[in-house]
């Protein structure tokens, strides 16, 4: 099986998990830290532009998992995690990682949150090195062990 195929059959495979674990999922700290994964994927390779922003944007108000929440919360929260990384991206990141590192109290949140991620990195069919990179690093802000993902 090809690289490639074996990611999107594993973002499948996370995507059918979170929507199990749908209704565990309702803290803030999971909420916060949901925002930031996805502002960090989105800006993986240090910037974002207008269609990759707006791309995560339609993912997050689609996904069933984060539908716990409203909608325009989560976008605000979205829109100032990117901010932060778009200002500058290396100390926006270090918060980032920070905010992310939150959900670590509760491990189910703390593994829905890295799924997340890799569901976000992988939904335009490339789950690329960068974006693999900083899902890595939100592993280890969680204290998660990014083999446990394939990372």
């Amino acid at each position: 099986m090809a690289l490639w195929d074996r990611f999107k059959e594993s973002a499948a495979t996370m995507q059918t998990q979170l929507t199990a674990k749908k209704n565990d999922l309702k803290s803030g700290a999971f909420r916060d830290a949901s925002m930031a994964m996805c502002a960090l994927v989105a800006a993986a390779d240090g910037s974002v532009d207008p269609s990759e922003r707006q791309r995560v944007a339609s993912l997050i108000a689609s996904n069933e998992v984060l539908q716990n929440f409203p909608a325009e919360d989560l976008q605000r929260r979205f829109d100032a995690a990117l901010d932060k990384l778009a200002a500058d991206f290396a100390f926006g990141k270090v918060g980032i990682l920070q905010e992310i590192g939150k959900a670590k109290k509760k491990p189910a949140e703390a593994r829905a949150v890295i799924q997340i991620g890799i569901v976000i990195g992988g939904a335009d069919g490339d789950f690329d090195k960068d974006e693999q990179a900083v899902v890595r690093e939100a592993c280890f802000a969680l204290d998660l062990a990014p083999h446990e993902f394939d990372l």
